[in-house]
Parts: C-alpha cells; structure tokens; sequence
C-alpha cells in the first residue's frame, strides 16, 4: 500500500496563501491625541484610507512630500483638501485650525 503524503511545495503554497488570506482581513489602524493651542484635546484615528477626526470622516486625498491630505469630496487639487497632516511630526491644519499630534 503506497502512503499519500503531500509534497512540501505544494503545502507552503498553500501555507502562504491563507497566510496572505488571514493578513487582508486586518484592519490597520493609528490612533493620536490631538490638542490645539488652546489645549483643547480630539483623538484622531487613521483607519486604511480615512480618518475619522471630531465625528467627521475624511477620505484621503493623496500625499505631497510629508504632508497627506484628506477630506469629503477630495478636492481637484488635493493641497485645497480641508485636512493636512504630516504623520513625521504629528502636525495638522483642519479648517484654519492647527493642531499637535502624538501616536498612542
């Protein structure tokens, strides 16, 4: 009787594709304390392609440089988005109004 045993390629690819399967199904997501210079604090959570910033959620519009844009409907000119944030420094102009980030 001839024993069946799978071949070891064929099960790591198999191995890996379930792994990529498993991996898509995350949902990644940052979180940051907010305060504008009033000290006024907001959380701020960027989620795949959105933030969700006080109760609004903002699509993003596309990156210039270090600073990424965000805002419903994205604008022709995604530097006249209504958010502007750049993720290095925790800095983001919503509105006119200027606020300092730091990642939990």
């Amino acid at each position: 009787m001839q024993r069946l045993t799978p071949k070891l390629p064929h099960y790591l690819i198999m191995l890996t594709i379930c792994w990529a399967l498993a991996a898509c199904e995350q949902n990644s997501y940052t979180t940051w304390v907010c305060k504008n210079k009033a000290g006024d604090q907001s959380t701020l959570i960027l989620k795949k392609a959105q933030m969700q910033f006080q109760d609004k959620a903002l699509d993003y519009c596309g990156s210039l440089g270090m600073r990424s844009y965000f805002d419903l409907p994205c604008p022709a000119l995604i530097q006249d988005a209504s958010a502007t944030f750049l993720p290095s420094t925790g800095a983001m102009l919503m509105n006119g109004t200027t606020f300092q980030c730091d990642a939990l």
